[in-house]
């Protein structure tokens, strides 16, 4: 296993999956802790899922920087001129085929921008509840929408998710000696 496949399995499996899988506690524990008056939680719990929330934004940062900033410039390789071979460039991989180019169009530009919404918004969520904390339920609309981003944030990561699962099925990100090994008989 060399460092790009590293690399990369930390960025979906490990940060990407993390950060996807926390959205359900998230929402859950948000609506319960927000909806009503009736039972409020206690300032430690309040003060524990703040932590959670925040923690789980920078796990979302982590893994859309690494795929950004490290991952990408990988992927969008320019293969020298007259190459055959393109298992090395993932990019002109996709875009040599009619039937995996829709990765490319709709995939990876999904990856690239709306990907970045969901630790945005998780962040925000995280501000708005240290702020608001179990007061919440006083407000009903900012409840409401605040519960709303959170599960767009949730979709968002998930679509991203998706698409990363299918692009590193079609054209992995991996490095000459990855390649070598994966032809050897």
């Amino acid at each position: 296993m060399d460092g790009r496949h590293v690399i990369t399995l930390l960025h979906g499996w490990g940060f990407g999956a993390i950060f996807v899988a926390g959205f359900p506690l998230a929402i859950v524990a948000l609506a319960g802790t927000t909806s009503s008056a009736d039972r409020l939680p206690s300032a430690r719990e309040q003060k524990y899922l703040a932590r959670g929330l925040w923690l789980l934004a920078a796990i979302g940062w982590i893994a859309v920087f690494a795929g950004a900033y490290v991952i990408y410039p990988w992927y969008r390789a320019k293969p020298p001129a007259g190459l055959t071979d393109l298992s090395l460039y993932p990019r002109s991989l996709l875009l040599s085929h009619p039937d995996t180019q829709w990765l490319h169009d709709v995939g990876m530009e999904w990856k690239e921008h709306v990907s970045w919404l969901a630790p945005m918004i998780l962040t925000m969520v995280a501000y708005i509840y240290t702020v608001y904390g179990a007061g919440l339920s006083q407000h009903k609309g900012l409840r409401r929408t605040f519960l709303t981003f959170t599960v767009v944030a949730f979709a968002a990561a998930g679509v991203s998710g998706i698409f990363g699962k299918a692009l590193n099925n079609y054209a992995p990100v991996m490095s000459r000696h990855q390649a070598e090994r994966a032809d050897a008989p």
